[in-house]
């Protein structure tokens, strides 16, 4: 799940919404303005329903973004690194960069997030109680209960044993610890989510179609999605254990064109279609041939024609911080995360000396693997 809006960073972790956060935002301040903070407080002006309502909505995000920072530390006192966090329309996704490197690691990141929102809905719960207590307006009542009371739905609903919920990767965990099988435990953990996923999704159906309530809407979206997820959780499985221990020398693209951080995109065009430039992303270079940025076609097509004459391939490219960096030893399996999540599904393959050797997309990794499963299939001499 890509951001659309960054949001900037909290303890060097990346932050970002999609747009998607949009419709939540919506929904939970409508069906509040409308329904469950009249009911506590009639007589209002609609403006303070709608007021409130917004808050609250914020105050959901707040608690979403919670419960994926928990999935965040925990990950990074177990070693493994976290490329960011996106909230989005059912709920938010802590992106790791590596796999857990245990079952036990693996637990304790996925339990972080539901005891992070079962204590965020039980902290809500006493301040319900507390301004309850002193009188304060029932309309403040109403919004902190409601924010207490979804945490604890996040909670035991992310708890659920199936994947790729969180209980479902302690599922994954023990299955893992039992069998000693990765790959086994995923497929596990990604059948349960499936079942889950079919059963959410008829119960929808049957809600709008013979009880005619079309909240039953919102229940077969959250099944597809789960079944989408785990179907996505099995292939990706399926994908890493057919490519552990290839390294990244085998897989990446070795006949680079580099492009000096100095030179114009002008002078880099008149070399292009029929000269040394054929591909459509080439590392950018310093004056000492370390890699200072990679700059693709779709980069230099923003630049007006006017104006190539006197930009730089340095001034645009995206710098080394934003593209991924590996080495040639780097596993695929290792890499492949931080590929997906990258601006432009690639990575620069740099030597001891930073200096580029090599480019690995998406495609290169489509290309080896289907290399790795035709030659599975052929016969033995």
């Amino acid at each position: 799940m890509k951001e659309t809006l960054p949001l900037g960073r909290i303890g060097g972790t990346r932050i970002g919404l999609h747009w998607s956060v949009l419709v939540v935002v919506a929904l939970v301040t409508g069906s509040l303005a409308t329904g469950r903070l009249p009911d506590a407080e009639p007589g209002r002006p609609t403006w303070q329903y709608w007021g409130v309502a917004l808050l609250t909505a914020a105050l959901f995000l707040a608690s979403l973004l919670v419960h994926e920072l928990a999935h965040a530390v925990v990950a990074r006192r177990d070693k493994v690194g976290v490329d960011g966090i996106t909230l989005w329309m059912l709920g938010g996704v802590a992106r790791l960069s590596g796999e857990p490197p245990t079952p036990g690691a693996q637990a304790r990141i996925a339990a972080a997030g539901p005891a992070t929102s079962a204590a965020v809905g039980a902290l809500g719960t006493v301040l319900a109680l507390c301004v309850d207590a002193v009188h304060a307006s029932a309309l403040l009542v109403a919004a902190v209960a409601w924010t207490a009371a979804i945490n604890f739905v996040l909670a035991v609903f992310n708890a659920l044993p199936a994947a790729p919920l969180d209980g479902g990767r302690v599922l994954h965990a023990a299955l893992w610890h039992h069998s000693g099988d990765r790959l086994r435990a995923t497929r596990g953990a990604a059948g349960a989510g499936r079942l889950l996923g079919w059963v959410l999704m008829t119960t929808g159906f049957v809600v709008v179609l013979f009880v005619g309530d079309f909240a039953g809407i919102w229940s077969a979206l959250v099944g597809w999605f789960l079944i989408s997820a785990a179907n996505a959780e099995e292939r990706r499985a399926t994908l890493h254990s057919a490519l552990d221990g290839v390294p990244v020398r085998q897989v990446m693209t070795r006949d680079l064109v580099t492009v000096p951080a100095t030179a114009t995109l002008t002078a880099f065009l008149s070399e292009a279609p029929f000269g040394r430039y054929r591909h459509s992303a080439f590392p950018v270079v310093a004056a000492d041939g370390t890699a200072a940025g990679l700059l693709t076609v779709r980069l230099v097509d923003r630049v007006p024609v006017t104006a190539r004459g006197s930009t730089t391939a340095g001034e645009i490219a995206h710098r080394v911080p934003e593209v991924p960096a590996t080495t040639p030893d780097e596993p695929v399996v290792d890499l492949l995360p931080r590929i997906e999540a990258a601006r432009d599904h690639r990575a620069l393959v740099l030597d001891e000396e930073r200096r580029p050797v090599g480019i690995v997309t998406l495609t290169d990794v489509s290309r080896t693997l289907a290399w790795l499963s035709q030659a599975t299939r052929l016969p033995s001499p």
